[in-house]
């Protein structure tokens, strides 16, 4: 388009005209900043706060210098110094700053991003894609939503040009849309977000062939809720066929932070109540699965390749979700609350952290996560606000219920005590890729109220499924976080959280439960070692005052029984002291608790390269212990 900053304040001119912020708009703007907010609002005032701080980092990392080319207008990452293709993404929360604070430089920096896009990655056929040098085109959903919500609730605040610019490159996105996405269009959250993508464009222009094509997305949609507990599923292939165990492809991190939210947006536009009733159960459901922190526990998720703890890397957060329907369940408001707050935690420098531990071991924190993030809190900004019942509510694990079994997913829940847990056989993988979330009746979340995580499954493999989307991991010694038995033979890792065919049962006694899994060693292929299957079994015994977890591999054949291990990496920040007590005893100083961990068998402390190795999934420090025996046992105990 051509665009050029003139020197006369707040202009942004065009061969066309002007582009940004009118000189008549000042005053509308200034007005706008002064409107009063409503007070004692948790939710409200912590996401106005968090939202200033992020986009004023934005802002500022934006490039404004226009002999930088084709980089002009975009805002690049200080850590991987790319610019992000989704960045256009950032004009719809640019635009709500604008008119809350009144600072023309944020719908400068809207019109400049625009720019950007147009020049680098809008293409003919009417889409935008993922990356420069990335042919997928499906975020043009994402791209459109921005765009359309902008104009939606800011677009008087644009100049005339800009927001017919904006206007007619909505109607070819649309378009593109309208022609190639259908239900079977990538993974589920694709044709979701389509359906409000066409449905918000179809109302904003009102284009009625838009606004039906999106009704017919979000109808079929409503065929990927999970028959027992209304998981969306459809995150990953094959869509329609139930593996061994009858589990569909669900993920937490998708479906919470942007399936669901967008599912909830398009029902509230269009006032389809069946819609959202259904999608009321489903966010039910996955509340289960939130901290006591507001963490997400997307241990056992097909794409938790991309959990970061708090959500998942490159979806844009739960808030519309939980926020918008408070009104429905007073937990939800809860929840929305407990994220955010989290998200402000692992904020540094006004950008979000993929992790809670990426500031204690001096990981590069990607931009990535906080443009993304950043459109949830302008969401539930924007949108009115809905009553929430003044009562005391809690979530469903800050509850001492004991067991929890969610069948489409073969995963349990333990809360007993201050404990919270997850035990999962689920055997879904994703797409082609082996060796992603773990399975095998593993462990894979350990969390305790005065500690936060201590034992955290990851990818068993890790590695970069979206290479664009997560960061490299350089250290040699990385592993990973799930506690388990292994066996390396001539190279090749054999571990029973890669075993899709282990059987679990769970039983409860007062406050005691007892879990117990059988499983196999196997590789990524779920193939045996050379020499035959190596069968182990897991017994984990929750009560109140101590979590005992037991793996044994007692058959093995000869020629391996002096490789078998058992693994346990236990969460810990660099920060943290730990204390060894004898050979089978360590003790790590939490902020507020002493964790103790007892073994039946000699430790051993696994070689790092620093004081902790780190995992990007999703996003911890650890200690790694082991027993060097066919047959481990600890004690988990924790003292105030």
């Amino acid at each position: 388009m051509g665009m050029q900053v003139s020197r006369r304040k707040f202009i942004i001119t065009t061969a066309t005209g002007g582009v940004g912020l009118a000189l008549g708009n000042i005053n509308r703007l200034a007005a706008a900043a002064a409107s009063p907010f409503l007070a004692g609002d948790d939710l409200y005032a912590l996401s106005t706060s968090l939202s200033a701080s992020w986009a004023s980092t934005l802002l500022n990392l934006q490039i404004k210098d226009k002999n930088q080319g084709a980089d002009y207008g975009g805002i690049r990452c200080p850590n991987t110094q790319r610019i992000y293709g989704r960045i256009g993404d950032t004009i719809y929360p640019f635009m709500n700053m604008a008119r809350r604070t009144g600072d023309s430089r944020y719908l400068d920096g809207a019109a400049l991003l625009f720019r950007w896009i147009e020049t680098n990655v809008s293409q003919p056929d009417g889409s935008w894609q993922n990356e420069i040098n990335d042919k997928w085109k499906g975020i043009t959903a994402f791209t459109v939503i921005a765009l359309g919500e902008a104009l939606r609730f800011h677009g008087d605040l644009m100049d005339p040009a800009f927001k017919s610019a904006i206007n007619d490159r909505l109607v070819k996105a649309g378009e593109y849309i309208h022609t190639n996405f259908n239900i079977d269009y990538g993974n589920i959250n694709y044709p979701i977000s389509g359906a409000y993508a066409l449905s918000l464009l179809g109302t904003i222009q009102d284009n009625p062939k838009f606004k039906e094509k999106g009704k017919t997305l979000a109808q079929q949609a409503m065929k990927f809720f999970s028959r027992n507990n209304h998981f969306i599923y459809g995150e990953g292939t094959p869509y329609y066929e139930a593996s061994k165990k009858g589990c569909f492809s669900v993920d937490l991190g998708y479906n919470v932070e942007e399936s669901l939210p967008n599912l909830v947006l398009y029902g509230l536009l269009n006032k389809e109540e069946e819609l959202l009733g259904m999608v009321t159960s489903s966010l039910q459901t996955h509340l289960e699965f939130m901290l006591p922190d507001g963490g997400w526990d997307n241990s056992w998720g097909t794409r938790n390749y991309k959990w970061t703890y708090w959500g998942s890397r490159t979806s844009d957060g739960c808030q519309p979700a939980y926020a918008l329907l408070a009104d429905r369940d007073p937990r939800f408001y809860r929840a929305a609350v407990k994220n955010t707050q989290l998200l402000q935690q692992c904020t540094v420098n006004g950008l979000l952290m993929g992790g809670p531990h990426y500031n204690t071991h001096n990981v590069p924190v990607s931009v990535h996560h906080t443009f993304c993030h950043i459109k949830a809190l302008a969401t539930i900004l924007d949108h009115e606000r809905p009553t929430v019942k003044q009562e005391a509510i809690q979530l469903p694990r800050e509850n001492t219920y004991g067991l929890r079994f969610f069948e489409d997913i073969q995963t349990w829940l333990i809360a007993t005590g201050k404990f919270r847990a997850t035990v999962t056989g689920y055997d879904r993988e994703y797409k082609a890729m082996h060796n992603g979330h773990a399975s095998g009746g593993a462990l894979t979340m350990l969390w305790h109220e005065q500690t936060g995580p201590l034992l955290v499954a990851s990818m068993n493999s890790y590695r970069l499924v979206e290479a664009g989307n997560m960061q490299a991991n350089p250290d040699p010694h990385t592993m990973t976080l799930t506690p388990r038995m292994e066996l390396n033979s001539n190279g090749v890792l054999y571990m029973n959280i890669s075993c899709l065919d282990a059987t679990v049962t769970a039983k409860q006694t007062g406050d005691t439960i007892i879990i117990q899994t059988s499983s196999r060693l196997v590789d990524q292929d779920q193939n045996d070692p050379p020499l035959g299957p190596v069968y182990c079994q897991a017994e984990y015994i929750f009560t109140p005052k101590k979590i005992t977890c037991t793996l044994r591999c007692d058959k093995a054949p000869a020629a391996y029984q002096n490789s078998i291990r058992m693994v346990v990496p236990v969460i810990a920040a660099s920060t943290e002291k730990v204390q060894t007590i004898g050979k089978n005893k360590i003790a790590i100083q939490k902020n507020k608790a002493v964790v103790t961990i007892n073994a039946g068998q000699p430790l051993t402390r696994l070689e790092t390269t620093g004081e902790r190795f780190f995992n990007f999934v999703p996003g911890l420090e650890a200690i790694p212990l082991a027993i060097l025996e066919q047959k481990g046992t600890i004690d988990i105990t924790i003292q105030a």
